[in-house]
């Protein structure tokens, strides 16, 4: 039995050793912005307010059983106007039945270039209670302990059976809204 004991407590030292285990800094300077147009205006809506993690097992960066995950509470978004911030939560995100929009995927593709990755993550993004398989791109910052990410990428409204709103009976909200990321990630310490 001690043995036994002696080996699982070996076996989760070793594998804590070189995992990668990191924590969204909500100290840090982050953002997602959405881009949104009408035939009219373009108009963005932006928050800091990001949670999530990166998560690897191994000597490899991104290695074996990774995984990320993010989530944004979607009334922290503001667009600059408040009528719009109000109509956009209510009548077309509807947050008091689908208050999160997240993510969670895992790498498929890593190249590295020094302290620089680009990424690609396979996964399913859940919106307005759909879930959408997508793949993600993106850019990776390694430093001793803070990692930075960045990534650009559409999705479509209908996807997740939201329906476009109409500023006028005949101005409409494009279908494709474009989000960018930046986020920063700070390393856990083994406990």
């Amino acid at each position: 039995m001690r043995k036994l004991l002696l080996v699982y407590l070996l076996t989760g030292i070793f594998s804590c050793a070189f995992a990668g285990d990191w924590q969204v800094d909500s100290k840090a300077k982050n953002s997602i912005v959405f881009n949104s147009s009408t035939t009219l205006l373009d108009f963005e809506g932006k928050t800091e307010n990001i949670d999530g993690y990166i998560y690897w097992e191994g000597e490899k960066v991104f290695g074996e059983k990774n995984e990320l995950y993010f989530e944004v509470q979607l009334n922290t978004f503001d667009t600059g106007n408040g009528k719009r911030d109000r109509d956009m939560r209510n009548d077309v995100l509807h947050t008091k039945s689908y208050p999160v929009v997240s993510f969670k995927g895992n790498f498929i593709k890593v190249e590295n270039s020094g302290s620089h990755y680009k990424v690609i993550v396979k996964g399913q993004m859940d919106l307005h209670g759909k879930k959408q398989e997508m793949e993600i791109p993106g850019t990776i910052e390694m430093m001793e302990s803070k990692m930075n990410l960045k990534s650009s990428f559409s999705i479509f409204l209908k996807d997740y059976n939201i329906e476009a709103p109409s500023l006028a009976a005949f101005i409409k909200v494009a279908e494709e809204i474009k989000l960018d990321l930046d986020f920063n990630l700070k390393k856990l310490e083994n406990e």
